[in-house]
């Protein structure tokens, strides 16, 4: 068995690494061309492969983690969402499966806080941090689900701010595996950085929608 759980320790670390990478690169390729969407794909089933690898090795004996867990499913939730978004340009919209996402995530959230109040009887500030954005972002994408139309509208800033939220979660995991900062640091430096760069690709798209409809 422990065989096993170091192959598989491996394999989540192997494609962690192929989404930090594939990750910069669809960031940094132009948006829409075909490197952009190559990239942008390997680091969608990456991510989702690696967040789905930490969940195994979570609940496996001797390496039971309701930590690695809980970062699991949000770091999932993002890039699966993101990657969804893309389905809202369609005519006919089909919300069932996202709506099940959002609501998960937002009861992973709620235990994410209180589970180590009740069982420790102590605060885990990162995971608290990490469940106040999944639910923040679990409630927005359920109101936008009631508003077909602004979803087709907003489907590229939705996709580029959780695709985005994805990449930080790699990020972050790096940063801590490895640890480069002190302390718990390493858990919000990449989180601002990313906050920073979703501002800019807003800032953009807001700049370029303003362009065309004045042409």
């Amino acid at each position: 068995m422990e065989t096993f759980i170091q192959t598989l320790i491996i394999i989540h670390a192997s494609f962690g690494g192929i989404a930090l990478v594939s990750g910069l690169i669809s960031m940094i390729a132009k948006k829409g061309e075909k490197m952009h969407k190559k990239s942008g794909l390997l680091f969608y089933y990456s991510m989702m492969l690696c967040g789905i690898s930490a969940m195994i090795i979570a609940v496996l004996p001797n390496h039971e983690n309701p930590f690695l867990f809980a970062i699991g499913i949000f770091s999932s939730y993002f890039v699966l969402t993101g990657n969804r978004v893309l389905n809202f340009k369609n005519k006919n919209l089909n919300l069932s499966i996202d709506k099940y996402i959002s609501i998960t995530m937002i009861i992973t959230g709620i235990l994410m806080i209180f589970l180590p109040i009740l069982v420790s009887n102590s605060i885990n500030i990162v995971l608290v941090v990490f469940a106040i954005i999944g639910i923040v972002f679990s409630i927005r994408d359920l109101i936008l689900y009631t508003k077909p139309k602004q979803l087709k509208k907003s489907w590229l800033k939705l996709h580029l701010g959780k695709m985005i939220g994805g990449y930080i979660s790699a990020s972050t995991a790096f940063i801590v595996v490895n640890n480069f900062f002190p302390s718990f640091y390493g858990w919000f430096i990449p989180s601002i950085i990313g906050s920073f760069l979703i501002a800019y690709w807003m800032k953009k798209l807001n700049n370029k929608r303003v362009s065309n409809s004045q042409l």
